[in-house]
């Protein structure tokens, strides 16, 4: 079956989180993503997350997909490799921090002489102009700076510090802005031509995520955060974390069928909170989403990440996929989230060991001889995954 984006080549200069999750995202939909690491292997590889057979557990969660090839890229030869790759390619991506493509020598103004079609995404903390350009940044640093660990604390504890958000979103969600933008641009390269460069800032994406905070304070001149501890709250209100026998459910809205439900449930003219964690106490908590469900009531079990992995509904939309890693051996990654009808994205690879693929990639959009890449792997220029 044919995939959106099969006809789509990208080479992929990223290492972490924000520019892996990027590329990770297109290569699903059928794009053929080349991952271009250093012959030590990119930071990524590293951490964060804890270290498997070697590698970082999120190495393996957001490389799926990808071919890799590592080279040196301060040897001549290898950067003339890297251009003649440039000129196959429909999309360049890096996240390093602003000015290190181009003191490579494979900044935008150069690409673009060599392909004037390609799009080139340069993915970074603060963007690529200006006053905080040149800081470094993280998912908590973009996070921080767009109001989202202030407003976690206060959500939490009004009195209390900001808290630091859950689940590297600062990276993920520009990541996600990233993909949406790339293949914008190439819908545009497509109707005219031309290519041109992408410039996604994780901090300009976080703050458009705040959009509903920022956009109310305008309008009130007044921190929502504040105004919304000044209203009053009813404490019976069926609403929030709810303990059960095994955990927590989370109740996320009343809705009026459901109260009504509810009272006939329970036989009474008037329902509150307590009544509702009084019935589901000795519950667990699958038992007790069930029941607060067929209610009419919004709600989930509250689960670590890892229970998902056994959810009956998650499983039924295939959410899981086996991936047979060389090194890790067997296990379940998340598969694409969105099912398409006709061009459905898939997980069809594990993510590479460092070199897996340099000499196959060099061979076949090159046409390297064996002979050229004893060569330059001999001299370090570039280094094969043996196996």
């Amino acid at each position: 079956m044919k995939k959106i984006l099969e006809d789509i080549k990208i080479l992929d200069f990223t290492h972490v989180w924000f520019g892996p999750y990027t590329t990770m995202m297109l290569a699903e939909l059928g794009a053929e993503v080349v991952k271009v690491e250093p012959p030590w292997g990119t930071i990524g590889r590293m951490g964060p997350g804890e270290l498997y057979k070697g590698v970082s557990t999120t190495f393996y969660a957001l490389n799926l997909n990808k071919r890799d090839i590592s080279m040196d890229l301060k040897n001549p030869e290898v950067m003339d490799m890297i251009k003649e790759l440039v000129k196959q390619s429909d999309v360049v991506i890096q996240n390093f921090a602003p000015g290190t493509m181009e003191r490579l020598g494979l900044g935008y103004d150069v690409l673009k002489e060599i392909n004037p079609k390609i799009i080139y995404a340069a993915l970074s903390g603060f963007g690529q102009s200006g006053p905080y350009s040149r800081y470094g940044s993280y998912a908590v640093v973009a996070e921080a700076i767009s109001g989202h660990t202030y407003a976690t604390g206060k959500n939490y504890d009004y009195e209390g510090p900001p808290i630091n958000m859950a689940g590297a979103l600062g990276d993920l969600g520009p990541a996600m802005y990233a993909a949406f933008s790339i293949v914008a641009a190439i819908r545009h390269r497509d109707r005219t031509g031309v290519g041109q460069m992408v410039d996604v800032c994780q901090v300009d994406t976080m703050v458009a995520f705040n959009c509903c905070a920022s956009v109310a304070y305008d309008l009130f001149k007044e921190s929502p955060i504040d105004r919304r501890q000044d209203r009053p709250r009813d404490p019976q209100r069926i609403w929030g974390i709810l303990p059960v026998k095994d955990g927590w459910v989370q109740i996320a809205g009343e809705r009026s069928k459901a109260v009504e439900n509810l009272k006939e449930e329970l036989g009474v003219d008037e329902v509150n909170k307590d009544m509702v964690v009084a019935r589901i106490k000795d519950m667990t908590k699958l038992e007790a989403f069930d029941w607060l469900a067929k209610l009419g009531f919004p709600c989930a079990p509250i689960y670590e990440a890892h229970e998902a992995m056994w959810d009956p509904h998650l499983k039924a939309r295939n959410m899981w996929v086996e991936v047979d890693h060389a090194a890790a051996g067997k296990h379940l990654v998340p598969n694409f989230p969105v099912k398409f009808s006709e061009t459905p994205g898939e997980v069809n690879r594990p993510a590479p060991m460092l070199g897996q693929h340099t000499r196959e990639v060099l061979k076949e959009k090159l046409g390297k001889t064996d002979e050229e890449l004893d060569a330059l792997e001999k001299q370090g220029a570039i280094v094969q995954w043996k196996g």
